[in-house]
């Protein structure tokens, strides 16, 4: 899997400085923060919605194709602002056998 985010993460380093007309990800980068970040909520909403309709009917095709846009477009967003999926990773396997209590208690509040 992580071979994976490597490989992706090297082709959305790579588009940063592609002109916006040679891919959709350029394009992206063109249009700025704003832009990336409207994508993430669009496609955030666009998976609540196939999870509902695949907990409905069973069938779950729509779920992963939404699940890869919001994973996509988050990837992108992490680009734009410098950071590498490894961090993502780095912080899953740091939660990894910590209670989830007991790590939203760690970072104090209860609305994170």
């Amino acid at each position: 899997m992580n071979d994976t985010l490597s490989r992706v993460a090297e082709v959305l380093e790579a588009r940063k400085g592609a002109a916006p007309e040679s891919s959709y990800v350029a394009s992206l980068y063109h249009k700025g923060l704003n832009k990336i970040l409207e994508k993430v909520g669009e496609e955030s909403v666009e998976t609540i919605l196939a999870a509902k309709d695949a907990a409905a009917s069973g069938d779950y095709d729509a779920l992963i194709y939404e699940t890869a846009d919001l994973w996509f477009h988050s990837l992108v967003m992490l680009a734009a602002l410098g950071q590498h999926p490894q961090a993502v990773l780095d912080e899953l396997e740091r939660r990894f056998g910590l209670s989830g209590h007991a790590e939203k208690a760690s970072r104090g509040g209860s609305n994170q």
